[in-house]
């Protein structure tokens, strides 16, 4: 064998490549207490503000009148606290319920305690308040996770308390839902 010659024991696969399907959590895998960290963060543009307010009818001046906004306490444009809020949640899907979740069921306590303007970036984190067997579904768990958003300075700008059912872990790995 030459230098520069493959070494056909290393080139050639041992076996089938593995594969890994990206999912969120199953309701076995989650623990009350553990706070997951969303990251990246997303930067709020005026683009998000003005698509969003308008796909959804929102015409609150506040969102989308620059001149009328200077006049108003915060002397700018709000991103609209739904997108906020859709965006928090929307950020923990991928580490948490994707693949995994059933249905929401509900989102109670939202509140905003500090604006989000257009150039600020959300950072999103999940903790998991509560969790507790379907009675009713088997093989289904309820999640209880409280989202709380903060921009680039820490400021906690949304926070939800969301109850979500969950698939629990299949009985063997092999099974897909």
């Amino acid at each position: 064998m030459t230098p520069d010659a493959p070494d056909d024991d290393a080139a050639a696969p041992a076996g089938p490549a593995r594969e890994i399907l990206q999912r969120g959590l199953y309701y076995d895998e989650l623990e009350v207490g553990a706070r997951y960290l969303h990251r990246p963060g997303r930067t709020a543009t005026e683009a998000d503000n003005v698509l969003f307010s308008s796909v959804t009818m929102n015409t609150q001046a506040l969102h989308l009148d620059a001149a009328f906004s200077e006049t108003q306490p915060f002397g700018q444009r709000l991103m609209n606290s739904m997108w906020t809020l859709a965006t928090m949640v929307g950020a923990s899907v991928s580490q948490i319920t994707q693949g995994t979740l059933v249905a929401q069921l509900g989102l109670t306590d939202v509140s905003f305690p500090a604006p989000l303007f257009h150039g600020d970036t959300l950072y999103t984190e999940t903790e998991v308040l509560d969790k507790r067997l379907s009675a009713s579904r088997p093989g289904q768990g309820i999640v209880t996770l409280r989202h709380t958003g903060r921009n680039q300075r820490g400021d906690v700008v949304a926070v939800a308390t969301r109850t979500a059912l969950m698939w629990c872990a299949p009985e063997t790995p092999e099974e897909t839902r």
